[in-house]
């Protein structure tokens, strides 16, 4: 599969606070989506759970269904109990003709909880990534053989969020469980996500493209904000994420650092569509996509 841009809804509609963007329907997503020339959409709480269901939601529109987050806690669970659990999401990409299948560890997570700093997200201990990892590793190849691939998205609130954490993680575990380089987060935790791009290339098999406003994430971290706090803004300001273009991340060093990416390029801005009109920003951030990849040879 050639490069293709497609979004996440969570510039039209928050999954973790779902008030934000409540109001907004799935109908008008998808077609502001479409306007801005995105063809995929990942899933989100207002989208069909059926399979006949979702084809008939996304059809109108000529959008194809990439996947979507799904939570794990193998903190918690085997790698057999984890799969039980993640039939229905399975059978359902399975219907819909995808294999990425998104997956976070969010038995301890506080990136959900408005009135928890990220301050106090869990650490793991340096003896716990070698057993987490194989669980991990054992997942993704029960996935595997579904024909389904297992892109591990790290993420601010988690275990999985700075450099050095995103590095125990790819050290414990193997192909075929692959990483999700989230643009966004890779930079807020720390991260260069162009270095992890040419570090981790091999086993990168997932995009998502949201940009960063370093002194708002600056500020946030100096007032002790929770994560929601933080990216939908205090008062009438925005917050930490927008997307490509508005920010921070060189998006040509990053796409330069995946020779031969195949696969999706996921829009996010988890903004507050009141302040953020999402239409306006799509746009924006496709545009800035494009130039980027054309610059880097890629699309």
């Amino acid at each position: 599969m050639a490069i293709r841009i497609g979004a996440n809804p969570i510039g039209w509609s928050n999954d973790d606070l779902i008030e934000i963007g409540g109001t907004t329907s799935l109908e008008t997503c998808l077609a502001e989506a479409r306007a801005a020339d995105i063809v995929g959409m990942e899933l989100g709480n207002k989208f069909p759970r059926k399979p006949e269901a979702l084809k008939a939601a996304l059809a109108p529109y000529g959008m194809a269904c990439i996947g979507g987050w799904h939570s794990i806690e193998l903190l918690r669970r085997s790698a057999a109990e984890e799969f039980e659990a993640a039939k229905q999401h399975r059978d359902l990409l399975k219907a819909l003709g995808t294999d990425v299948f998104i997956v976070c560890e969010t038995s301890n997570t506080v990136h959900g909880s408005r009135g928890t700093p990220l301050s106090k997200r869990p650490i793991m201990a340096s003896g716990d990534w070698a057993p987490y990892g194989a669980k991990i590793t054992d997942f993704a190849s029960r996935l595997a053989d579904e024909g389904l691939k297992l892109c591990y998205h790290h993420h601010m609130g988690t275990i999985v969020q700075t450099e050095a954490e995103i590095d125990a993680f790819m050290a414990a575990t193997r192909a075929p469980a692959n990483l999700l380089l989230d643009t966004g987060h890779a930079t807020w935790g720390g991260s260069d996500p162009a270095k992890l791009a040419a570090r981790y290339r091999d086993r990168i098999t997932h995009v998502h493209c949201k940009d960063v406003r370093l002194d708002k994430a600056k500020a946030a971290e100096a007032s002790d904000l929770s994560f929601l706090d933080a990216i939908l803004g205090q008062g009438s300001e925005l917050g930490v994420y927008t997307v490509p273009g508005d920010g921070s991340v060189n998006y040509t060093a990053v796409f330069q650092a995946l020779p031969g990416y195949s696969g999706w390029v996921v829009l996010e801005a988890e903004q507050d569509p009141d302040k953020a009109n999402p239409l306006a920003y799509a746009k924006k951030g496709v545009t800035h996509l494009k130039a980027c990849l054309a610059e880097a040879g890629l699309h």
